[in-house]
């Protein structure tokens, strides 16, 4: 699964404001600075804080977050630097950098050697 894949099916799994909230936040991940660390952490912390109503969304809402988390955030280290890309939805991004500082950006938010 990728992180586009991801938060689309979050969107598809819960029409509940703090879910759909969720995916936009990850979408949004995808143009800051922010590394997977701190993508991991701030979903942890909203799944820890975050009142999903319905018992049934919330479940599937948490394994879908637990198989990106596990697949992708924490086999990163595997992973070719275009896998990161792809995993992560960033291919667009790094091929519109300008500068070498802009990839550097990109590599940082994925962990990769430069």
């Amino acid at each position: 699964m990728t992180l586009d894949e991801l938060a689309n099916e979050l969107r598809a799994a819960s029409d509940e404001k703090a879910v759909q909230d969720l995916a936009k936040y990850i979408d949004d991940w995808k143009c800051d600075d922010r590394n997977t660390e701190a993508l991991e952490r701030a979903v942890e912390r909203f799944f820890g804080n975050a009142w999903i109503s319905k018992e049934a969304e919330h479940s599937k809402s948490y394994r879908l977050w637990s198989s990106f988390r596990n697949d992708v955030i924490h086999g990163i280290g595997g992973m070719t630097m275009n896998e990161r890309l792809y995993a992560f939805g960033l291919f667009e991004r790094f091929d519109s950098c300008k500068s070498e500082a802009e990839r550097f950006e990109v590599y940082g938010k994925v962990h990769a050697n430069h």
